[in-house]
């Protein structure tokens, strides 16, 4: 198999895993309603808008997002919508297209087109039982770019795994655990760019108002990534801190979101999000 085949069929596999997991769960439940007919799944445009300032001489690896270093300062605004379903109230499976614009100091705003396409799932592979206690979540996420100059189209893979340790049985506060891989392949074989390994720990809290906050301080490792025997970008061990806002309703469906993150490159890469999700099916 070849390597750039190697993330999708890791993805395929998680996610025949995650509905293995997800469906006794979905059969559970649908036999404690006692007679009631089962939910409908959420369904649901995740639109999302991002604002991110790159320094100079800066890689910029994430979800949904790939960039070469700039000799300048840059600065991108990215949109997704990808179709989001809510198999199961432990599985979520989307997928999309995103756009972007950008702009550097030397250049004016370009016109926003469209980039990357992207397809993923989110599991959670241990659910919180009665009372206090863990669920094990896993997000992955696989992203193709679009329109990019011949040999530089890429392919990467962003996988969350994250421990949520709930102090109540209704989740309204607890501790978050976890780690972060993102992994890119470029089309040329002489682009090498090094896996990016985060780890973090955090928590959340969540008001009666269904107001949550949560936040997450951890630390980078990447590994660098050269074209031939040229650096692209250097490798290096930096923190990372993010914060999150959302709105939520009493079904724990979210309404609106706004987060914030800074990873240090060892400059700050600063990436600014909202999310306002559309529905076409709300349970």
């Amino acid at each position: 198999m070849s390597p750039r085949h190697v993330p999708l069929a890791a993805l395929i596999a998680a996610l025949v895993c995650a509905v293995t997991l997800a469906s006794p769960a979905r059969a559970a439940d649908a036999s404690d309603d006692d007679g009631e007919a089962p939910k409908q799944p959420n369904v649901y445009l995740d639109l999302s808008t991002t604002y991110i300032t790159v320094p100079p001489n800066t890689l910029a690896l994430g979800f949904r997002n790939f960039t070469l270093p700039l000799g300048v300062a840059a600065q991108s605004v990215q949109m997704t919508a990808p179709l989001t379903v809510d198999v199961t109230d432990r599985l979520s499976v989307y997928g999309g297209v995103g756009a972007n614009t950008s702009r550097s100091d030397l250049t004016s705003w370009s016109a926003m087109t469209l980039d990357s396409w992207h397809v993923g799932f989110n599991a959670d592979i241990i659910k919180q039982a009665e009372g206090p206690g863990p669920t094990l979540t896993v997000i992955s996420t696989l992203t193709r770019s679009l329109n990019s100059p011949p040999g530089l189209a890429a392919t990467s893979n962003q996988t969350v795994l994250e421990l949520d340790y709930a102090l109540d049985q209704d989740q309204m506060q607890g501790f978050l655990a976890g780690t972060r891989v993102t992994a890119a392949w470029v089309d040329s074989d002489l682009v090498k760019v090094n896996p990016a390994f985060v780890g973090y720990v955090g928590g959340y809290y969540q008001w009666d108002s269904n107001w949550k906050v949560s936040s997450r301080l951890g630390v980078q490792t990447f590994g660098g990534a050269r074209i031939g025997n040229v650096v692209l970008a250097k490798a290096f061990t930096q923190p990372t801190l993010r914060f999150d806002l959302d709105r939520m309703d009493d079904s724990d469906n979210r309404l609106f979101g706004a987060s914030i993150e800074v990873a240090w490159t060892p400059q700050p890469i600063v990436q600014m999000t909202l999310r306002t999700p559309l529905y076409a099916v709300r349970n």
